[in-house]
């Protein structure tokens, strides 16, 4: 953009503020809004084109302007220029630029203007590659499966009581988390957190001032603004307590483990009502042979490990870490 500079004269604003000037519908020469006759060869300017306006400049210019680079072959020139000192490309509107011939020697890059990729760009894209590429390799591996066949050698399981009894603690917390029942003791008063409000105030924000072409050959500086009102944050203060309370805690579950098809629950005798059944868990385990290589299976489901009898013979889904994925019964065993 030329130098800019605010102007201050009553008639020169007027101009700016008549309309966007008209290209000539004969010769195209541009001339102002007002005129009548074209300034170059006299047609009447009833059917001339009026300029585009509107568009954006960029920013407001508030210190020197700096030099324009020709957009045909990039050579520096005065900010007040409208044709290019080397190529003669028009400076004013660069869509109208004439085309550089490509034998000229403005298209051959200068290697000064080339933009260089940072070493440590380079470097992460390259490991970025190589975590990729690893990934790629280790999901291909991990997701290729062989079937083998294996006979049932052995079988267990597992099943778990887990128990929770009631117990006194002596613990602090804030007072809305105390436990029901609980016991409050000494309480000081903590900042915990806070909450933002309104103040009542509002502010001005107004964004970067810019130039819109008006198209009479002078820009019109605009500047955005909107009010956005003011917060603060306000310290939230609670009380934090030390409490003693009688709380559900958990002991030693009842554990009952086999090495048959038949998984029995260990018996919960339970002694008080200050005592509760907390869940249970189970799971079961078979073991097959391979021709002498081992493959260990687990399931959670009774149904499933029922099916393993002692010497019967299965397809094993097995991974490139030799964990089973999956298991069918040998047909025809």
């Amino acid at each position: 953009m030329p130098q800019a500079e605010l102007i201050k004269d009553e008639a020169e604003i007027a101009q700016a503020k008549a309309g966007s000037d008209v290209h000539c519908y004969y010769c195209g020469t541009r001339n102002p809004v007002t005129a009548k006759t074209c300034s170059q060869c006299g047609a009447d300017l009833t059917q001339a084109t009026a300029r585009a306006s509107g568009q954006v400049l960029g920013a407001q210019q508030i210190g020197p302007a700096q030099p324009i680079e020709c957009p045909s072959c990039g050579t520096p020139n005065a900010p007040d220029a409208s044709k290019c000192v080397q190529c003669g490309a028009s400076l004013v509107e660069p869509e109208l630029a004439k085309p550089v011939s490509p034998t000229s020697s403005s298209a051959i890059p200068d290697p000064a203007k080339k933009s260089s990729i940072p070493l440590f760009a380079i470097i992460g894209g390259v490991v970025l590659l190589l975590l990729v590429a690893a990934c790629i390799g280790f999901f291909v591996l991990f997701s290729r499966t062989t079937d083998v066949t294996g006979k049932v050698e052995a079988v267990s399981w597992k099943r778990n009581i887990r128990i929770e009894q009631l117990m006194p603690i002596t613990d602090e917390d804030w007072r809305d988390e105390i436990p029901v029942g609980g016991v409050v003791g000494n309480c000081t008063e903590k900042e915990r957190g806070a909450e933002s409000h309104f103040t009542g105030e509002t502010r001005e924000v107004c964004g970067t001032p810019y130039t819109v072409d008006t198209g009479t050959g002078y820009g019109e500086v605009t500047q955005d603004c909107e009010t956005e009102k003011i917060y603060e944050d306000i310290p939230v203060y609670d009380d934090y307590c030390n409490f003693t309370a009688t709380v559900w805690q958990s002991v030693d579950g009842l554990t009952l483990t086999g090495n048959d098809l038949s998984p029995r629950w260990p018996e919960a005798n339970l002694t008080s009502s200050s005592e509760r059944e907390a869940g249970r868990e189970e799971s079961y385990e078979v073991v097959f042979d391979s021709d002498g290589k081992t493959y260990t299976y687990t399931t959670p489901d009774l149904g499933e490990f029922t099916q393993f009898q002692i010497g019967s013979r299965w397809v094993l889904n097995v991974n490139a870490l030799d964990v089973v994925m999956s298991v069918e019964p040998l047909q025809g065993q």
